[in-house]
């Protein structure tokens, strides 16, 4: 088993060096944050992520896992340094790589031995060989040896812990074989496959796998439009082209669009690499333009429900980009609200676990609701923005007991049309037929 520094403590940090010390690896996880760190030290998670918690704690108290903001004293002590620092969306849509200069050059200053450097963010194509020269750049012995090493993670919000722990392939890019391998075996106890691939094409694998799904999200969301307009159920549709075995029916469930840390920052990215090759990916920028008008289909459905919306009171449900996260980047909620706001209604907001992020982005601006009944009482309708168990399973004599008006406006289907049916609450979802009060009262009939 090896030694690593894993630095950078977010989501892709914090859950891989953890799952990397249950596997038996020694690991220390640093960052310059020091009150992040201090944070970690008492056991406090700076995240959400089911089942990290109590995995941190375990490997804490097994002394496989620990916290640090020394980062040189890490470096020294380490075989292995993972870089896993954020690579946030620049203005033009590049990755911004900063950070990762950052800790190559940091690195490069504190290099005394043989050192592995893998590469865990994701970054664009030709990153590991930059990284390799921003670190030789600032050795103060250019005779060490190095490696640098892309190791691209593909573990989702929500599921991080589970999806490294049944790792489904393991991309490793590396210039000498030798290196290569080092890295493989550390991910050998979860018996992966591995893929030896170059640098280049193990970070370019990144970024090819998540603009595919977004454009498996965005082209079943724009078929769910031409659904509504022809009278026909995208749901059915789904279930039929995804029993396709060249398709799969994997992401295309119809919705108000991707979110999160990943799909939108790694599209643009994407297209931006695109863009300075002197390649128009069309098929990419329409991917990223379905996915931003997707996200004001609600807003133009509750229009049409209610009309004008000033003076109305909105309650929305669900404020994380999806389930089992409290991460709202990029998440729809982050445009339908302030569009709410500009047209005039009262928004009043639940989430089973991004209220104290949500208070970062909203402010004052919105009124915070204690549980899904409290705040939908009394208002004009309910959006549905995150598809959260507590929402799936919600009581609807109640909801239509309690809404002004008995509309919801679910952004993520969550109920199937014949479910809503004797309830008297008029329906409107993604790609499917409305439901009217009406429709459902006469059904009881």
């Amino acid at each position: 088993m090896r030694t690593i520094a894993m630095i950078g403590t977010g989501y892709v940090g914090l859950v891989n060096g953890t799952c990397l010390a249950h596997i038996g690896h020694s690991v220390q996880c640093c960052d310059t944050n020091a009150d992040k760190i201090e944070w970690l030290q008492q056991g406090r998670i700076p995240i959400y992520e089911p089942g990290l918690e109590a995995m941190v704690a375990e490997n804490v108290a097994a002394g496989r896992l620990s916290f640090t903001s020394d980062m040189a004293s890490a470096i020294e002590q380490s075989d292995l340094l993972f870089i896993a620092v954020g690579t946030p969306m620049a203005p033009t849509g590049a990755a911004d790589l900063g950070y990762i200069q950052s800790v190559a050059e940091f690195i490069g200053r504190h290099l005394t031995a043989y050192k592995t450097i893998v590469i865990k963010s994701t970054v664009p194509v030709g990153t590991g060989r930059m990284v390799d020269s921003w670190i030789r750049a600032n050795m103060q012995n250019p005779q060490i040896p190095f490696d640098v090493v892309s190791n691209p993670e593909f573990l989702r919000e929500g599921s991080a812990v589970a999806d490294f722990m049944k790792m489904e392939r393991c991309i490793v890019g590396a210039i000498r074989p030798e290196a290569a391998q080092l890295v493989a075996d550390c991910f050998e106890p979860l018996n992966t496959k591995t893929y030896f691939t170059t640098p280049e094409s193990a970070e370019m694998i990144k970024y090819a796998a998540n603009a595919f799904l977004a454009t498996k999200i965005s082209f079943i969301n724009a078929i769910a439009n031409l659904c509504e307009r022809y009278g026909a159920d995208v749901e059915d549709v789904a279930e039929g082209i995804g029993s396709d075995s060249r398709i799969g029916s994997a992401f295309l469930r119809a919705g108000i669009g991707y979110g999160g840390s990943c799909f939108p920052k790694d599209t643009h990215a994407l297209n931006w690499m695109a863009d300075q090759a002197g390649y128009n990916f069309g098929l990419l920028k329409e991917v990223i333009q379905t996915n931003e008008e997707q996200k004001y289909v609600l807003l133009k459905k509750l229009v049409q429900a209610l009309g004008d919306l000033r003076g109305t009171t909105i309650a929305v449900l669900g404020l994380s980009f999806k389930p089992n996260t409290d991460d709202l980047r990029d998440a729809p909620s982050l445009a339908l609200i302030p569009a709410l706001i500009a047209a005039g209604a009262s928004v009043r907001v639940y989430d089973p676990v991004a209220m104290s992020e949500a208070r970062k982005w909203f402010g004052s601006d919105v009124n915070y609701g204690i549980g899904v009944y409290q705040t939908i009482a009394g208002c004009d309708a309910c959006l549905i923005l995150t598809e959260w168990r507590e929402f799936i399973t919600l009581d609807l004599e109640q909801v239509r007991q309690l809404l002004k008006r008995p509309i919801v406006v679910d952004g993520r289907n969550c109920y199937s049309l014949a479910s809503m049916s004797g309830h008297g609450i008029e329906y409107h979802s993604i790609g499917r037929t409305a439901v009217s009060a009406e429709q459902t009262v006469l059904s009881r009939l």
